[in-house]
């Protein structure tokens, strides 16, 4: 039976336990570090350890900065009447990639979950409409994941917001994806991409 020396039977296990590595990819990171020589290793090993000690969380949006506030937070060029709500910093890091918003963000930190006991107080709500009102917002985009979570968070972060008089709510229109064959959607994705139609224009 196949067995590895223990300090790559060790480092296999650890890759394995973050997403999206399973054992093969595992197991070729791990040759792939070996064969690359120590230097390129510590390199990685300094990036892993120094991670917590050199980044926090922005105090005004929850997205992970290096500063008390984030870049985005800090442009003053952005528009500040509009905020869009992300359940983690990698997705606003997805829609920054987009390159078509250019207002603040606000990262709740996760989405409602009943069975893993996530309410609104683990959530940073109250963040968010201190600023609503701080910042005059006109403009709220939820862009929670189009999960049953997401979406009970995005309704109950509606009803909460609809109490602000005139404040504009809207949610990130769902469909589908460029380049995908409708017969190969399910059937939420095509009934979506049916209510959230747009009108073409020339």
């Amino acid at each position: 039976m196949l067995s590895y020396a223990e300090p790559i039977r060790e480092l296999i296990e650890q890759l394995e336990s973050l997403p999206g590595i399973g054992p093969k990819s595992a197991q070729r990171l791990a040759f792939h570090l070996l064969a690359s020589g120590p230097e390129k290793a510590q390199r990685l090993g300094r990036a892993v350890l120094e991670l917590h000690a050199r980044i926090r969380r922005c105090e005004r949006c929850g997205n992970w900065s290096v500063d008390a506030v984030c870049a985005i937070c800090s442009d003053e060029e952005r528009d500040g009447t509009t905020i869009c709500v992300v359940a983690d910093a990698k997705d606003l890091m997805a829609l920054e990639r987009a390159g078509e918003y250019d207002g603040l963000y606000h990262v709740l930190g996760g989405v409602l979950s009943p069975v893993a006991g996530v309410g609104p107080n683990d959530l940073r709500v109250s963040e968010l409409l201190e600023r609503v009102e701080a910042l005059g917002v006109t403009e709220v985009i939820l862009a929670t994941p189009p999960t049953v979570e997401g979406d009970a968070t995005a309704e109950f972060l509606r009803e909460v917001l609809a109490e602000r008089g005139d404040l504009r709510v809207t949610r990130l229109a769902l469909g589908l994806p460029v380049g995908a064959d409708l017969d190969y959607a399910d059937q939420v994705t095509v009934a979506r991409s049916l209510r959230g139609r747009t009108q073409m224009t020339d």
